[in-house]
């Protein structure tokens, strides 16, 4: 085979399989669009049993970003608009699945982001966010998602699992339980013991303190 052919051959297999991943890992995240949007409008018809500080809003950004506010809490959910493959190391090459076709390897991947709301609403630029979850989908929809405690080991088997509209709102409303469950620690008295007068004069508001949720969970590729 000439290098010619070969690059006809390349491009006809894993370049096209890639846009198929692509497509479905975009249909994937309208999905979640819509059943976040619509879980936002079902918790608003229960707003009036909640605090009237409590504020709920679906925010769209984009093509591959949209959020959740949820009372003290953002979620933002984003769609990378590349395709990943998984090191040789990684559990899901084990399965016999990926072992009879190498290119269900490749997925598309969203992430799940936990941002204060007042991190936003105040312009913290030194407060962070946390990665809790990441939903990655192959070219036939099987699916698996990583992330912090529950949302590590509720949809897990790649091999027979395919993402669906009933999956989809397990992992928002389990982003969600996890995302009110994960409380705010005061940060290490170190951390914070000295101020700066540039930091008093210019960011009294933030106080350039950084603020952020404990995590104390791992990703299962970090245990």
């Amino acid at each position: 085979m000439s290098d010619f052919q070969k690059i006809v051959a390349t491009v006809k297999n894993k370049a096209s399989i890639k846009q198929k991943i692509y497509r479905n890992i975009l249909e994937v995240f309208e999905n979640f669009k819509s059943t976040s949007e619509q879980l936002i409008k079902d918790l608003e018809k229960e707003e009036k049993s909640f605090d009237e500080g409590v504020k709920l809003s679906f925010i769209e950004k984009g093509e591959f970003e949209f959020q959740l506010k949820i009372g003290g809490d953002i979620l933002l959910f984003h769609m990378h608009s590349n395709v990943f493959d998984f090191d040789k190391s990684h559990q899901i090459w084990k399965t016999s699945y990926t072992k009879e076709d190498s290119s269900r390897s490749f997925c598309g991947m969203i992430n799940i982001y936990n941002f204060l709301a007042d991190s936003l609403k105040y312009n913290r630029y030194d407060d962070i966010g946390y990665l809790i979850g990441r939903v990655f989908v192959n070219k036939e929809k099987h699916f698996f998602v990583e992330g912090k405690r529950q949302l590590n080991y509720i949809h897990n088997d790649f091999v027979n699992e395919t993402i669906d509209q009933a999956c989809i709102k397990d992992i928002v409303q389990q982003a969600i339980l996890y995302s009110m469950d994960f409380d705010l620690f005061t940060p290490p008295y170190q951390h914070v013991q000295e101020l700066s007068v540039g930091q008093l004069l210019h960011e009294a508001s933030g106080m350039r303190v950084k603020t952020g949720k404990r995590v104390g969970y791992k990703f299962s590729f970090e245990e």
